[in-house]
């Protein structure tokens, strides 16, 4: 039987993991990650896109992405020039604090160059973020990303 200078011992020690855990995680999610998907290919392809939300808790960059199903990962924006919609490669998204910023079909996204495989609706692909945060830190963010239809509409079952 525990006395009360113990107990009280055991509930301090529970308090500080429960707090040194909880700066962890909020440490480990600066960057908030949703609705990421990568839009599906057919035989031959050799790129495609992925598409996410970003929010950041603080200023944060997106600076690299990387992914085993493709030799080559880019952050690229596309826009309209003279009537022709091109696509470049940038060095990094900026995060403003508090702010979503939407990598979507026609503007920012992770450009995926010289396919290894198909990628087909349904599957799921491992994409790693890099992002900078303040003081030049850098933070690694691995996702289990969804293929969706060339369309991007999720893959329907019956």
């Amino acid at each position: 039987m525990l006395n009360p200078a113990s107990n009280a011992r055991a509930i301090v020690a529970c308090g500080v993991l429960w707090c040194t855990l909880a700066a962890a995680n909020a440490h480990a999610q600066s960057v908030e990650i949703k609705d990421a998907w990568i839009r599906g290919t057919v035989g031959g392809q050799q790129a495609t896109g992925a598409f996410m939300s970003l929010t950041s808790r603080s200023p944060a960059r997106l600076v690299a992405a990387a992914t085993p199903v493709a030799r080559i990962a880019e952050i690229h924006h596309s826009r309209m020039e003279g009537g022709v919609m091109r696509m470049l490669a940038v060095g990094g998204i900026d995060l403003p604090a508090n702010r979503t910023v939407k990598l979507a079909p026609g503007g920012y996204h992770i450009m995926l160059l010289d396919l290894k495989r198909t990628l087909n609706a349904g599957d799921r692909v491992p994409l790693r973020l890099t992002f900078e945060l303040a003081g030049k830190k850098r933070e690694t963010i691995e996702l289990d990303v969804e293929v969706r239809q060339v369309t991007g509409e999720p893959k329907q079952s019956h």
